[in-house]
C-alpha cells in the first residue's frame, strides 16, 4: 500500500472520529447547560433566602451558611447546604432527633392510647403535640429531599458539563493530528510504499 493513501485513509478516519467526539461534547455540553438552567430557575421559583449571619443560631454555624448568609438560594451546592446545614440541623430539635417515621409511629400509638381513654386530658395533649411535630418533620424532610434532589441533578449536569470539555479537547487533538497526516500525505511522493524509507 501507498504511504499517501494510508495517511489520507488516517486523516480521514481521524478528521471523522473528530466530528462525532465533538458532537458528542455539543450535546453533553447542552444537557450541562439544561441541568444548570433548570436547577436554578426552579430553586429560584421557591424563593428560599439563607438567614443572616447575625441571625444564625449557635447551631447553624456551617461554614456554607455564612459564606450563602442573606443570599437566594440558586444553585445545586448551595441545595445542599441548605438542606444538610441548616433544616437537617431544624429537624434534629423538632422530636429529640426522631425522624418523621419515629415521630408518625409514636403519635399512632398515643392517639390510639387516647382514643382508648378519651377522658385523659394528658394523652389527648401528647396526641396532638406529636401530630404538630408529625406535620413539621413530613414538611421538612420533604423540602430536604427536594433540596437534595436538586443538588443530585446539579451535580449530573456539573459531569456532563466535564466530559464535554474532554470531548472537545480530544476532538481538537483529532483534528490537529489529522491536518498533520494531511500534510505528511501531500508531502510524501507519490510513488513511496508503506515501511518504505528515505
Amino acid at each position: 500500500m501507498k504511504r499517501r493513501t494510508l495517511d489520507l485513509i488516517f486523516s480521514i478516519g481521524g478528521v471523522a472520529v473528530a466530528v462525532l467526539v465533538l458532537v458528542l461534547g455539543l450535546v453533553l455540553q447542552n444537557q450541562a447547560n439544561f441541568a444548570k438552567d433548570y436547577v436554578h430557575d426552579q430553586l429560584s421559583a421557591q424563593q428560599i433566602f439563607f438567614t443572616p449571619e447575625d441571625k444564625l443560631g449557635p447551631d447553624t454555624q456551617a461554614q456554607c451558611l455564612k459564606d450563602n448568609a442573606g443570599q437566594q438560594l440558586t444553585t445545586g451546592s448551595q441545595a445542599e447546604c441548605y438542606a444538610n446545614q441548616y433544616i437537617a440541623v431544624h429537624l434534629t430539635e423538632t422530636n429529640d432527633g426522631k425522624t418523621y417515621a419515629q415521630t408518625s409511629n409514636e403519635q399512632r400509638t398515643v392517639a390510639a392510647q387516647a382514643k382508648a381513654d378519651p377522658t385523659n386530658a394528658a394523652l389527648a395533649a401528647q396526641s396532638a403535640e406529636l401530630n404538630d411535630k408529625v406535620q413539621t418533620l413530613f414538611r421538612g424532610e420533604t423540602l430536604r429531599g427536594l433540596l437534595l434532589t436538586s443538588y443530585g441533578f446539579s451535580i449530573f449536569g456539573e459531569r456532563a458539563g466535564q466530559a464535554a470539555l474532554v470531548c472537545f479537547l480530544v476532538a481538537a487533538v483529532l483534528f490537529l493530528a489529522s491536518i498533520a497526516g494531511f500534510i505528511h500525505a501531500f508531502t510524501t511522493p507519490k510513488d513511496r510504499v508503506v515501511g518504505e524509507h528515505g
